[in-house]
């Protein structure tokens, strides 16, 4: 295919190319003798016939839709413009670009937790990235019956997934709920394998996908400062002599939870040695 120069009398383009839109359907299924296809850098066209692919171009350029295109078409290629007929094929415009996407929890999603009967309500929030990456799935799953595919439908159906995986990954390789921070890639790595198998089935890869916070609820942050300053203030104490009130009584606060020590010889919260 080559390009050529001249006037069209019907230009088929997409101009309102963005970052924020997947595919666009060209509006018009009927296609003149004389027209012509411009590819823009990060786009490709697809010449779909009855809701089938028929040919795919990628190359960017200008191109006369009778002599540059229909000879491509896979079954259309012995078609020829006459004195009054015209081409009827839908042309898809999609962006080949990836995207990076912001995502989170829809709601406090409940990690089970050894001594939390109820478990601990977290929320997540990061970026994932994605593509097209199959067309002939695309067309067959979403374009067939779309006139634009936006991220921000992507998202949707990558959000409404994510609960159960995060609860699912966090509890294979959390590796404890106070450092799902610290464990975060091997969990992420996980969301992201499953998640890129779900949106395959509509033609779109999942590439990349980060836990950039996890939060927990505010009494348990506070629960948790609490616990380091007690701990810190215990452990910049002046040592007590043996046989003194001090050292027979022990601390007020578990020095590694900081729940208060009750006179006990070990914590009633997690069995650290008080005296």
């Amino acid at each position: 295919m080559g390009l050529f120069g001249g006037q069209a009398s019907n230009v088929i383009e997409w101009l309102e190319y963005d970052d924020e839109t997947i595919f666009w359907k060209w509006p018009n299924i009927e296609i003149k003798k004389g027209s012509r296809l411009v590819i823009r850098a990060g786009q490709d066209a697809i010449f779909m016939v009855n809701g089938k692919l028929e040919g795919i171009f990628k190359e960017e350029g200008a191109y006369d839709i009778e002599t540059d295109i229909i000879p491509f078409l896979s079954s259309l290629r012995g078609f020829r413009f006459g004195a009054k007929t015209v081409l009827r094929s839908e042309i898809l415009f999609v962006n080949v670009r990836e995207f990076t996407v912001k995502w989170g929890t829809r709601g406090a999603v409940t990690i089970l937790s050894e001594g939390l009967p109820g478990g601990l309500p977290i929320r997540a929030f990061g970026t994932f990235q994605c593509k097209v990456d199959e067309y002939t799935t695309l067309i067959d799953q979403i374009a067939g019956v779309r006139q634009v595919y936006k991220v921000g439908d992507v998202k949707e159906r990558v959000i409404s997934a994510l609960d159960p995986l995060v609860m699912k990954w966090i509890s294979k390789e959390g590796k404890g709920i106070f450092n799902l921070q610290a464990n975060s890639a091997e969990i992420a790595k996980g969301i992201c394998e499953d998640l890129d198998m779900q949106m395959r089935k509509i033609g779109i890869a999942i590439s990349g996908f980060q836990i950039q916070n996890v939060s927990y609820p505010e009494d348990v942050q506070a629960i948790a400062r609490t616990a380091i300053s007690h701990k810190f203030t215990a452990g910049s104490q002046p040592a007590v002599k043996a046989g003194s009130t001090a050292a027979a009584t022990g601390p007020k606060f578990c020095p590694n939870c900081g729940t208060p020590a009750g006179g006990g010889n070990f914590c009633s919260n997690c069995g650290h040695k008080l005296k």
